[in-house]
């Protein structure tokens, strides 16, 4: 679905950094013979938007890891954020935002408060349960953040890496994924929506009675060059074990080139989990601590729409717009983690559980 008037097509490289002014780094460890309580296997990733972007978040899971959510509330003063950190292991990966403050505030990114270089980086961050997959004392530390911050750049790689390298998304292997649409038509004509997640959700991530991915529809799958697995295979995937583990969560940014305001922000962020709902059966569970960051860069310039009423925001048909094409960017993300990860420390890829979907 779209908003009334509009159609949606992929952005150049599908990615969250095909909207400008957002940069995407990862850093992380992962032992090729790590397994479940031994060896290394967990990282962060940073989005930065060092020129500062507006901001707001939405938090709907029962078990939030989180830094500087309060920061975004809209009636709030500060008005952007520099970066956004999503992090594994669990709450002490909140710790690597530090290093991330570290490299803004040596390249002069920050909050002016005071003499030439006196700046404060504004930080938000998220973190997902990771401690089991690999040695539970191995996680993020702020050197990783610096390291991601330092390596950000408008590629962006996929998979076990950064904040997903040891996910779980339900009986699979979950990881980082991404997407972007270009809005066509309407009020937000021209407009770009991206988002990148991080899939590690104790919810199931595919389909028990087809085996495709819940955010894939049997003609997006064609257009992948992909198909309904095997009996076979799907029988053996219903009978793999549920997730052991308490603690989990579903954590990434939205971005666009937009101009929002701060409350608008929250509102894509709101929108977002819309499409993590469509991609993830239970989302926002008590176990869970699903959050979403939402960016918007204001760097294309749309001008705001004739005939709104009073009432409402002038920005509200843009607004509407670009909440719809954030929920499919949510959902395409993360489909395209799961697709995008490769097994680790014995949790099975979807990869490897459907090798038949791919023809295979």
């Amino acid at each position: 679905m779209t908003a009334p008037g509009t159609s949606v097509r992929i952005g150049p490289t599908d990615s969250l950094c095909d909207v400008e002014g957002v940069l995407v780094g990862h850093d992380y460890v992962l032992d090729a013979d790590a397994t479940l309580g031994d060896g290394a296997a967990s990282g962060c990733t940073v989005v930065l938007a060092p020129s500062g972007a507006t901001a707001g978040v939405d938090v709907r899971g029962g078990g939030p890891g989180t830094r500087e959510t309060d920061l975004l509330d809209p009636s709030h003063s500060v008005q952007q954020v520099h970066a956004v950190l999503l992090s594994g292991g669990s709450a002490y990966g909140l710790a690597a935002a530090d290093g991330v403050m570290r490299w803004l505030e040596e390249h002069d990114y920050g909050i002016p408060m005071g003499a030439p270089g006196q700046v404060v980086p504004i930080v938000p961050g998220a973190v997902v349960f990771d401690l089991p997959v690999g040695d539970w004392r191995i996680r993020p530390t702020a050197e990783f953040g610096y390291r991601a911050a330092d390596r950000a750049s408008t590629t962006v790689a996929t998979g076990c890496v950064g904040g997903g390298t040891g996910a779980r998304a339900g009986v699979l292997k979950g990881g980082v994924g991404t997407a972007s649409a270009v809005i066509e038509g309407g009020p937000a004509h021209g407009i770009t929506v991206s988002a990148l997640m991080v899939a590690n959700p104790v919810g199931s991530v595919w389909d028990p009675e087809t085996g495709l991915p819940w955010g894939l529809s049997l003609a997006d799958a064609e257009r992948r060059g992909m198909r309904l697995p095997s009996s076979e295979e799907l029988a053996a995937a219903n009978a793999l074990a549920e997730k052991a583990t308490v603690l989990n969560t579903t954590i990434g940014v939205v971005a666009t080139d937009a101009k929002l305001s701060k409350a608008s922000c929250r509102r894509v962020a709101v929108a977002g989990h819309d499409g993590m709902a469509r991609a993830i059966r239970p989302a926002h569970s008590p176990l869970d601590g699903d959050t979403i960051f939402a960016l918007a860069t204001g760097t294309h310039e749309t001008p705001l729409p004739d005939g709104v009423p009073a009432a409402f925001p002038a920005e509200l048909p843009i607004l509407d717009a670009v909440c719809t094409a954030a929920a499919q960017c949510v959902e395409r993300a993360i489909v395209d983690a799961i697709l995008a990860a490769t097994t680790v420390a014995g949790i099975p890829s979807y990869r490897d559980v459907f090798p038949s979907a791919f023809g295979s």
